[in-house]
């Protein structure tokens, strides 16, 4: 078993640049339709939902939790060596996220199957989403894809042996987290229901809130749709999330939409990225896993 974290030389092996796969996979902008089915599967880990009732504002604040999200996923793909202190400071930003469940069985963030169980469920999010809604992609892309993200742990501190070697291993995994580990609690019910109503934007001017919440139904309802299309039927029983034929034939509509728009979409629009990071470095300061060279060049 190797060490937890990658010594620095070995650490720059893991960084992804522009001809990686993931550079190409991780930031299309439809990627935010399956950011709730990603953040349901974190959250059913009685780990991760524990902490993020504990520890997280979610519920008082989703645009900032997303945001954060935005940032540090963006910074460990499109960052360059920036990411490896990211994924240093995430980690250290984790070490104090710990207490006790409902049961009274202690937790910490820290513990390496829910450690490595959320960064899988960002790998696992890109592939549904290219495979639903952008264009399949062959098991070549998705097994180099995977391989990426195995580096990118170890940035983390996820261990070799932690996730499985491979893809169809990982596949395996994912079948036996979701039918073994995951569980419905509270945080699973304030996140769906956060999702499908969602308050409005930090900044949101007070004299548009009738705007807000003419179009947050929708948009909710929309986010909804896409987040539970992902989940296997078992799961969506398991946390109560109501479906019918009628949203699976309104969840396919969607997705054929979006596959068919594929080929007229930017590249900018299909690869977001380095576009996010230059338009967020004058702001991401205000997190604490932001690398020292975004910290300078925002208060330049």
């Amino acid at each position: 078993m190797s060490s937890v974290r990658p010594s620095p030389d070995e650490a720059r092996q893991y960084v992804v640049g522009p001809d990686s796969r993931s550079w190409a996979q991780a930031s299309d902008i439809r990627s935010l339709l399956l950011a709730p089915y990603a953040l349901i599967l974190q959250v059913a880990h009685p780990t991760v939902g524990a902490g993020v009732a504990e520890h997280s504002n979610f519920v008082a604040e989703p645009w900032q939790r997303l945001m954060r999200t935005l940032d540090y996923l963006n910074l460990l793909v499109y960052g360059g060596d920036d990411a490896i202190e990211t994924a240093s400071r995430v980690r250290e930003m984790h070490k104090r996220i710990k207490g006790a469940r409902v049961d009274g069985t202690k937790y910490h963030a820290l513990e390496p199957q829910a450690y490595a169980w959320v960064h899988a469920t960002l790998m696992l999010a890109i592939v549904e989403l290219h495979n639903r809604f952008i264009r399949r992609l062959s098991q070549a892309d998705v097994e180099a894809s995977y391989q990426e993200w195995l580096g990118l742990g170890r940035l983390l501190g996820i261990r070799e042996g932690d996730l499985p070697p491979d893809w169809a291993g990982f596949q395996s995994y994912c079948d036996t987290m979701m039918r073994e580990e995951l569980v419905d609690n509270e945080t699973v019910r304030l996140v769906v229901r956060t999702i499908r109503t969602p308050g409005a934007p930090p900044g949101w001017p007070s004299r548009l809130g009738w705007l807000w919440r003419l179009v947050r139904l929708p948009a909710g309802y929309l986010l909804t749709l896409t987040g539970a299309s992902a989940l296997t039927p078992e799961l969506r029983k398991r946390f109560g999330i109501r479906w019918s034929p009628n949203k699976q034939r309104q969840a396919d509509i969607l997705a054929a939409i979006s596959r068919a728009i594929t080929p007229i979409l930017p590249r900018r629009a299909r690869m977001s990225g380095p576009t996010y990071l230059n338009l967020r470095r004058k702001f991401i300061a205000r997190d604490e896993f932001a690398p020292d060279s975004y910290r300078r060049a925002s208060m330049r």
